[in-house]
């Protein structure tokens, strides 16, 4: 049996501190195009405001992506090479405690901007989760070689602009990211460990 040699990224390894500032520059640069779209657009910030039904729904959700992910990282070469290839990059210098930081921010920051901004920017119909979808997919780009991952993105896209669409809550995207990049995470953190 022949092994495959392992992808080697295209960028050098960061460190942990160079992780976490990627992530938090991250965050404030899409706060800040989200601030400033606001501003200068002609139109509302998306509904978010707490409700305990879109909260669970937010949490069925998170595990049902997180599931379907395991799905796929399973029975689908090409998306586990592109994932591991992204998440050994973001992941393997981080501590567990930081995992809460990966859950956090790109939670709230993406879809801040993503589904809280760019959805009612562009209309609030499927055409602007299509759209907004395939942008958040694009962010996910990591390498030439990333486009697995970047339509597994996609995919995860449309469902949490979906999600917002329907229920006309940002809440249950925001938790649904949250939670699935929480555990999504630990698990291939734990997967790595052993």
């Amino acid at each position: 049996m022949v092994e495959q040699k392992k992808q080697e990224p295209e960028m050098p390894y960061l460190t942990r501190i160079q992780v976490l500032g990627a992530m938090g520059a991250t965050a404030i640069i899409l706060w800040i195009v989200a601030k400033l779209w606001l501003r200068f657009g002609e139109f509302s910030l998306f509904s978010w405001h707490w409700n305990s039904s879109d909260f669970i729904l937010g949490i069925g959700l998170g595990l049902i992506i997180t599931f379907v992910s395991g799905l796929a990282y399973r029975f689908c070469t090409p998306y586990r090479k592109s994932a591991d290839y992204y998440l050994e990059l973001v992941l393997k210098p981080l501590a567990l405690p930081d995992l809460i930081w990966l859950g956090l921010l790109p939670g709230l920051s993406e879809e801040l901007l993503f589904r809280g901004v760019m959805l009612p920017a562009l209309g609030s119909d499927l055409v602007a989760v299509i759209v907004s979808s395939l942008c958040f997919g694009v962010l996910h780009l990591s390498g030439a070689n990333q486009w697995p991952y970047v339509i597994w993105a996609t995919i995860v896209g449309l469902m949490l602009g979906y999600s917002a669409l329907v229920t006309g809550n940002l809440l249950v995207p925001i938790v649904a990211h949250i939670l699935t990049n929480l555990i999504s995470s630990y698990l291939w953190k734990m997967r790595q460990l052993n």
